[in-house]
């Protein structure tokens, strides 16, 4: 069993460099994406402050589908190219949104939720799906947070093999 650690009272580099250990230590040895998934879904959601929503999407047969989260019931299906999880696979690269009500074609799966990130899942040149992250908080997430969070995604992709 994993000890999840709080981590307190540190500028965002330095709670992501704290977060990314956590994460190597409770993937290492574990190579299925869906197990992976799953536990650093939970690990994102317990330590990142105001967050509702942290999860997973992954694409297949040319549309993202729902994978392990924690946070309310989400959208199953997204088509990309629709939504902040469909753009961000269609335009190949990480968005930051600090109000989601002026994103256009934004899916609301929960309407509290008020700022987004998602970051793509890469393997070489190849998109697998995406982090989601979501807060009740506007303009919760920055520059800081997305670099932090694309982190997270190479760790995650580097001990997910698919089959």
């Amino acid at each position: 069993m994993h000890e999840i650690k709080a981590i307190d009272d540190v500028a965002k580099p330095a709670f992501y460099g704290e977060l990314c250990r956590q994460l190597e230590a409770l993937l290492q040895g574990e190579h299925d994406p869906i197990a992976n998934a799953a536990n650093t879904s939970a690990l994102l959601f317990h330590l990142m402050p105001e967050l509702n929503w942290a999860g997973f999407y992954f694409l297949n047969g040319g549309e993202l589908v729902l994978g392990p989260f924690q946070g309310k019931p989400a959208c199953v299906r997204i088509a990309v190219g629709q939504g902040v999880c469909g753009t961000a696979v269609a335009r190949q690269q990480s968005i930051v949104v600090p109000d989601v009500h002026a994103f256009p074609g934004h899916i609301a799966c929960d309407a509290a939720s008020r700022s987004e990130l998602v970051v793509p899942l890469l393997s070489g040149q190849a998109i697998l799906g995406v982090i989601d992250l979501d807060s009740p908080l506007p303009g919760r997430f920055d520059d800081d947070d997305r670099v932090g969070i694309e982190r997270v995604a190479a760790l995650y992709t580097g001990y997910s093999r698919r089959s």
